[in-house]
């Protein structure tokens, strides 16, 4: 019978596993050795792991794989990406080649502002508190010196702080708004602990303010964090080529050119459709964030509320035809770092980050875009030509197989099988069978 348990963080590991094992699985020795299985047979990476988090039992793989042949801004890179879904690393590695010889991916920072906010309710005079704030905004900046210095050594810190009124959406509600350059930390430890600071000086100062009444300088701090909405840490990556270069089988290039664009189009109108749209576009960008230690959580939301920053969710993507130019560009906030987090303590981020040749931060963000422009072209040229499910489940044909219970050699008849046949659940099960009946 399950029970709760009473201090589960300090039981070992082993406990740990023998009581999740005993009482929430089916065949509790099984469930212990699928566990131990995948720890780390070096103990020093395995405690590295197991500090990352807290109550660890295992670890839990991904692939680690790498798509070559990007050229961006005429370097060339190899992109380590972190990923479990079928076809995205061969799509990205597609795109790539494509790319290679039309003069590749150009991309340019157009920002790296990130944002922090002090939420708090004033009732009051806001004449009152907007001369008070004018009068202490120094303050913030001396009273936070301890914590920046370092930060400014290198070149960035805090670079504004804002007083807002938004006591039309709540009763009292009112916040600074702070902007950071962190450089190539991601940086949210320094903006909370900046953050933090501002609202103890708020509430110091107001308590002796002597223009504030008594129910003035009762200022209650709601709340101090960083935002994951960065719209001014913009990065835009784009490539084009004369559309007479962009021969496709059995399609015009003047039709592939124009299809593209219509596509995008659609995810521009659609909502319905942007959505796996961009899913697709945040499949080549996740796999990176993923593979160097970032957070893909928090990309995820600001990508998507810039998605939505004209009042209606649309493409993340843009294409045009100009003068007889093919363009194709994405604009996407990424707030990343280079250093700090799991970037110096993961074996495998160190080395995705050393793949890429040890990148400050702009020039992660400048990949990353890269890597989702590069998977929405080839989703949008498979989807306007052959169709997505075509290449989509020949990748996942070895799953599928897998998950079937085929064997090695019936893997590699099927494999040759599938090749000049139409891959579905249904028809590899049938060939499966015909095989294995034969």
């Amino acid at each position: 019978m399950n029970t709760p348990v009473e201090g589960f963080s300090r039981l070992s590991k082993a406990e740990k596993i023998d009581w999740i094992a005993t009482n929430f699985t089916k065949n509790p020795e099984e469930s212990r050795q699928l566990l131990q299985q995948y720890w780390n047979t070096d103990g020093k990476v395995q405690k590295l792991h197991d500090e990352f988090i807290e109550n660890t039992v295992s670890n839990y793989y991904l692939p680690f794989a790498v798509a070559p042949n990007f050229l961006i801004n005429d370097r060339f890179y190899a992109i380590p990406m972190t990923i479990e879904e079928s076809s995205v690393v061969a799509a990205a590695s597609k795109a790539a080649k494509f790319w290679l010889n039309r003069g590749g991916f150009k991309t340019t920072v157009l920002g790296t502002e990130k944002i922090g906010q002090v939420h708090f309710i004033f009732n009051g005079d806001f004449n009152k508190l907007q001369d008070f704030f004018s009068k202490i905004k120094p303050d913030f900046f001396s009273d936070a010196s301890s914590i920046t210095k370092s930060m400014e050594k290198r070149g960035g810190g805090i670079k504004d702080i804002e007083l807002r009124d938004l006591s039309d959406k709540v009763k009292g509600y009112h916040q600074l708004h702070c902007t950071f350059e962190t450089l190539d930390a991601m940086g949210a430890n320094f903006i909370n602990s900046c953050l933090e600071q501002f609202a103890q000086t708020l509430k110091e100062k107001a308590n002796s303010y002597p223009d504030f009444t008594q129910k003035e300088r009762e200022i209650e701090v709601v709340m101090s964090i960083l935002s994951n909405y960065v719209p001014k840490c913009l990065v835009r990556a784009e490539v084009s080529c004369p559309i007479g270069a962009l021969n496709e089988d059995d399609i015009s290039p003047t039709e592939f050119a124009q299809k593209i664009v219509r596509a995008v189009e659609i995810a521009k109108a659609e909502p319905h459709r942007a959505v796996t749209h961009n899913k697709g576009i945040m499949n080549g960008i996740d796999a990176v964030i993923l593979a160097t230690g970032n957070d893909f959580r928090a990309i995820e939301a600001g990508v998507h509320a810039y998605a939505a920053k004209d009042g209606s969710y649309s493409s993340l993507t843009h294409a045009s035809i100009e003068d007889d130019i093919f363009k194709f560009w994405i604009e996407v906030p990424l707030a990343l770092g280079t250093v700090g987090g799991l970037t110096s303590l993961h074996p495998l981020v160190k080395l995705a980050l050393e793949i890429l040749q040890n990148p400050k931060a702009e020039e992660l963000m400048q990949i990353v875009a890269v890597a989702g422009l590069a998977q929405n072209f080839a989703a949008l040229r498979s989807l306007v030509t052959t169709g997505i499910q075509k290449g989509h489940m020949k990748m996942h044909l070895l799953n599928m197989l897998n998950q079937m219970g085929a064997s090695e050699s019936e893997k590699l008849q099927l494999v040759q099988y599938f090749k000049t046949h139409t891959v579905t659940n249904a028809s590899v099960k049938e060939a499966l069978e015909k095989i294995q009946s034969e």
